[in-house]
């Protein structure tokens, strides 16, 4: 099935969508493809802002950043699910571990999803039916790829600095170079 033929069928009426990222080329990538997938979607960047946005409105779905300059993206799930136990949230990290995902459950997410992510794996998570797992999806990212996603992230949070960045992923400075002056994999 097709993922239009899929979402007119499971797409509930009330297409609300708020998405707490704070890396912001990935907030405006996905908050574009989820509105293009029929989401009417509300963004943040801060746990601050997410809980603000909370105050006005009370979202069908979330999607939440685990961690966020000021704080832990579970207090945003956590307060949507108290004001409307029936909202979907799911959580997305770079860094995922078992604590914390029981952590996300716990607390009301319906799914973990590791960065980097697609948009069609936000939809199939979000609106998975309870107990089922979505279908793989057709073209996943390569291994390389994934690898390549993850060290242009550090790079970027190094602020563009390789010495830093090599350090932080235990990786030799030269290796580092070589990798960023390589074109991005398929």
């Amino acid at each position: 099935m097709a993922m239009a033929e899929f979402l007119a069928a499971v797409m509930p009426s009330d297409r609300s969508l708020l998405i707490v990222e704070d890396d912001k080329c990935l907030l405006q990538r996905l908050a574009r493809a989820m509105e293009g997938r029929g989401f009417a979607v509300s963004t943040a960047k801060s746990v601050a802002e997410g809980l603000d946005q909370l105050e006005s409105c009370s979202p069908a779905f979330a999607v939440v950043d685990m961690r966020l300059d000021d704080g832990n993206g579970l207090e945003v799930v956590s307060r949507l699910k108290q004001q409307r136990p029936d909202a979907r949230a799911i959580i997305l990290t770079g860094y995922g571990n078992i604590a914390t995902a029981v952590n996300a459950v716990k607390l009301g997410a319906i799914d973990y999803l590791s960065k980097p992510v697609d948009a069609d794996e936000v939809v199939a998570a979000l609106l998975a039916v309870d107990g089922r797992k979505p279908e793989p999806p057709e073209n996943p990212m390569s291994a390389d790829r994934v690898r390549w996603e993850h060290i242009q992230r550090i790079y970027e949070l190094c602020e563009r600095n390789v010495s830093e960045t090599a350090r932080r992923l235990s990786m030799h400075r030269r290796t580092l170079q070589r990798i960023l002056a390589k074109r991005a994999p398929k």
